[in-house]
């Protein structure tokens, strides 16, 4: 236990940093000096009438020879201070600050200042320490119990500075309870590096590299300032420690914060709350953090929300995501994550984005082993509903939904856009492929929407996928339609007691192709099970597999076909044929979710290897090449989308006949959507139990409007009509 010691009055003032950690000819502000810009007109000394003033207005200083003025210099604005050691301040004038109903004059009063520079016309009352901070202009602190910067200070980042032992190093244990994927934070880390960081530790020559690329991010010297930007309100906090604070960022009522920093700007300002605690990490630009929460060990991307007494723990969230009165330990989210409910729990998880965790879902508390649990994989649109419980291992394809159940194992649920539930009475697990085409359309096309709307980010380092209909849900699109073609034939095979051994998976997929190609009616008559989708030795039945199959086509469909609709109206040059010959190559199927950038994986194993190399050395070299793939991707998808299509058209390449054909699919997929946007949310007005809670139609339409008033629908139809228009323009352009 570390005990109180008694200092000489010497060591108040020139104690902070051990003379073994200066460089050679310089003293223990050379650094502070870097950081501060001189004002235009310089620093003075305080005249003898300014100091009789302070002396009278009961301010005391360890000598008034440092403490450093400029000519717009007030002393009546300056009363019942402390000074300690080299402290400059800049314009102090009669004028006043206001931000909302807090009202302060311009000056420093009631306060114990150890070391600082002071911008102008800052407002600084009840500070009752404040130590090795560079303070910005027009900041208003009041009422601050303890504020101070160490000389090792890190601001969350992941680095060891000089003299210090590894064992003090911030590493953040994503992905998996063992800290066996840990990574190291640093100031502008974003879920792509994260994940590469995270997911590939068996690269260990790639480990290598991160971790010196992040070592050598920030200064391993001792003796930074804390830091607080221009325009800065922090009021009626308690413990800010070692903590650099972006410009214009709202504080208030904090508990404890130490060693991080929050970024903020006049564009984007950053606000934390009543009773908040935030320990070792680093907050995005944009970020909300309020009531009560705890954030121990973290990353928020931008636009974030952390709300209601939520406790992040090890966990790196992706931009324009919120987690409110929950618990969220060891995981790794993309962005646009949503977390809302007091019941909900999540641990030890990659959750690839545009995810949405229900009231009661634990997702991996469920232990089952005596040592720490494994991880959960859930691809982006990842949805556990009501009280549903999952257990590790698990893997869930894109825009997975699971409806209310305590699933009592592991899972691999390998069909994309499914509705997952357990049917207890009959011991089976139930899987619905496509259920969000085939029963909530209304959902599904508002999601792409959705997201775009809630990104409010100015500042844009994570590149991010928002389009539900991708290369990622593609790709598992095609897989699944292969396993429901595999599946099927195995079920209709078994059924006229054929021996399955003697059936390829060529042979078997061909007769399932050609069984949910035919006469619905026979597939009607079939049971089909799913394989390895559950670690039980209960069946995995497959639901509405007819529907199924042709929904995942006219997904396939309508995904290329939107993507060859931008292409062709922004080349004006191009026609159908010019641009199946850009096409055919590089026909590339295996892609990656980075941190919500897809990219072929072809690139990103470039990546690391360029990084392995050396030929990527720093963090900015990284996110340029992301940026680099970034801009090369919409071509690199559309090359993919019409790879698509030749895959559920059935040929080599598009000719004209094909394409006739695709854009006649694509007008009746079009004319679908339309309509069952409009009637998976007319249902939602035509519940008798909905209406129930109206005494009668007309306070029904008062309250929730009519389905021909919603907003979205009208924007389906308008965008229906311009499709359909557009399509029959693509006719011209063969």
């Amino acid at each position: 236990m570390e005990k109180v010691t008694v200092l000489p009055p010497e060591r108040l003032v020139n104690g902070w940093i051990d003379p073994e950690f200066l460089p050679a000819g310089k003293d223990k502000y050379y650094l502070r000096n870097k950081q501060v810009k001189a004002p235009k007109g310089g620093w003075r000394h305080l005249y003898s009438d300014e100091i009789e003033r302070l002396v009278k207005n009961n301010n005391t200083a360890t000598s008034w020879d440092t403490i450093w003025v400029t000519d717009e210099f007030e002393p009546r604005m300056v009363k019942s201070n402390k000074f300690y050691g080299t402290v400059r301040i800049g314009r102090v004038s009669t004028n006043g600050l206001q931000y909302h109903d807090l009202r302060l004059p311009i000056g420093i009063t009631n306060s114990s200042i150890h070391s600082c520079d002071i911008g102008d016309d800052c407002a600084i009352h009840d500070v009752h320490y404040l130590s090795h901070y560079i303070i910005g202009p027009r900041t208003m602190l009041f009422n601050i119990e303890e504020m101070c910067t160490t000389d090792h200070a890190k601001f969350g980042n992941g680095i060891v500075k000089d003299g210090e032992d590894e064992s003090v190093r911030v590493k953040l244990q994503v992905m998996n309870e063992t800290g066996c994927r840990e990574v190291w934070p640093f100031d502008g880390m974003i879920t792509a590096d994260a994940y590469m960081w995270a997911k590939y530790i068996d690269d260990t020559e790639l480990q290598k590299r991160l971790q010196e690329i992040t070592q050598a991010s920030v200064d391993h010297h001792r003796g930074y300032y804390g830091t607080v930007g221009e325009g800065c309100v922090i009021k009626n906090s308690s413990i800010i420690k070692d903590v650099k604070i972006g410009a214009c960022c709202y504080i208030k009522g904090a508990s404890k914060l130490k060693n991080i920093t929050i970024n903020s700007s006049e564009k984007e300002p950053s606000q934390i709350g009543e009773n908040v605690i935030l320990v070792n990490g680093i907050m995005g630009y944009g970020c909300r953090v309020f009531y009560s929460c705890t954030c121990i060990k973290f990353v928020l991307g931008n636009n974030c929300n952390i709300k209601y007494g939520a406790r992040v723990i090890d966990s790196i969230l992706g931009d324009n995501s919120t987690i409110s009165c929950c618990e969220v330990l060891n995981n790794l989210i993309f962005p646009a994550h949503e977390q809302h409910h007091n019941n909900s729990f999540l641990v030890a998880a990659v959750v690839m984005g545009q995810s949405n965790m229900a009231a009661g879902a634990t997702v991996g508390s469920n232990h089952n082993s005596r040592t720490n649990d494994n991880e959960v994989v859930a691809g982006r649109g990842f949805w556990p509903g009501l009280c549903s419980s999952i257990k590790h291992s698990s893997r869930f394809a894109s825009f997975t939904l699971l409806s209310k159940a305590a699933y009592p194992a592991e899972l691999n649920i390998k069909l994309p856009f499914s509705l997952v539930s357990s049917n207890e009475k009959e011991g089976e697990l139930e899987v619905m492929p496509a259920f969000w085409w085939l029963h909530n359309m209304y959902a599904l096309s508002r999601n792409s929407w959705k997201y775009q709307t809630r990104d409010k980010r100015i500042t844009k380092v994570q590149n991010i996928e928002f389009e539900t209909f991708a290369p990622d849900s593609m790709e598992e699109t095609i897989a699944g339609r292969k396993l429901l073609e595999i599946w099927t034939a195995k079920a209709w095979i078994s059924q006229h007691d054929n021996n399955l051994t003697t059936y390829t998976e060529k042979q078997l997929r061909a007769k399932g192709h050609e069984l949910l190609g035919g006469d619905p009616a026979i597939i009607d008559g079939l049971e089909v099970f799913g394989e390895n989708m559950e670690k039980s030795k209960r069946r995995v039945r497959i639901r509405k597999v007819y529907q199924a199959y042709h929904a995942y086509g006219d997904m396939l469909i309508h995904y290329a076909m939107m993507n060859v609709l931008g292409y062709i109206e922004a080349n004006p040059g191009e026609t159908l044929t010019t641009m199946s010959t850009l096409l055919r190559s590089r026909r590339q199927r295996e892609w990656i979710n980075l941190g919500g950038q897809l990219m072929m994986t072809t690139d990103f194993d470039r990546i690391r290897a360029d990084i392995r190399d050396g030929k990527l050395s720093s963090w900015k070299d990284i996110h340029k090449r992301y940026n680099d793939i970034w801009r090369r991707y919409p071509l690199d998808k559309l090359r993919h989308a019409y790879l698509s299509l030749c895959f559920v058209m059935g040929v080599e390449t598009m000719d004209g006949a094909a394409w006739q054909q695709a854009i006649d699919a694509e007008k009746r997929i079009q004319q679908y959507i339309c309509e069952q946007v409009y009637l998976s949310r007319k249902k939602d007005y035509d519940n008798i139990y909905r209406q129930a809670t109206y005494r009668n139609q007309a306070e029904m339409e008062a309250a929730i409007g009519t389905i021909e008033d919603n907003s979205f629908v009208q924007q389906i139809r308008r965008e229906t009509d311009v499709n359909l228009k557009r399509l029959e323009d693509l006719r011209l352009r063969l």
